[in-house]
């Protein structure tokens, strides 16, 4: 079976959620107005993938975790998106009461 990147569809996902357009997001990570549409539409269909660096900015932009990008499934990318919103506080706490519960392997 062909990995499919989750990139592309995450990305425009989110830059919809967030009600931005693409030449909008562009010129927002450094890109000139000219080419911002062009390159982002070329990352939204998987024609190209922006660098580790640009994925940071558009992250950031869309005030989504950079690994969200990368979540191989709606549930991690769900999980990752509620945990980004939370204070360091309480994602500790949630992390504390998980090792608790006995979810993971002793060797985790």
């Amino acid at each position: 079976m062909e990995f499919k990147s989750p990139l592309p569809l995450r990305l425009k996902e989110a830059r919809n959620k967030a009600k931005i357009s693409q030449v909008e997001l562009g010129i927002r990570i450094g890109l000139e107005p000219s080419s911002a549409s062009g390159r982002m539409n070329h990352y939204e269909k998987g024609r190209h993938t922006p660098d580790l660096q640009t994925l940071s900015r558009i992250a950031s932009q869309l005030d989504v975790p950079l690994n969200y990008f990368f979540c191989e499934t709606e549930e991690l990318a769900e999980i990752n998106l509620l945990l980004h919103r939370l204070s360091e506080n309480k994602m500790n706490s949630i992390l504390t009461w998980i090792k608790s519960q006995g979810y993971l392997d002793d060797d985790f």
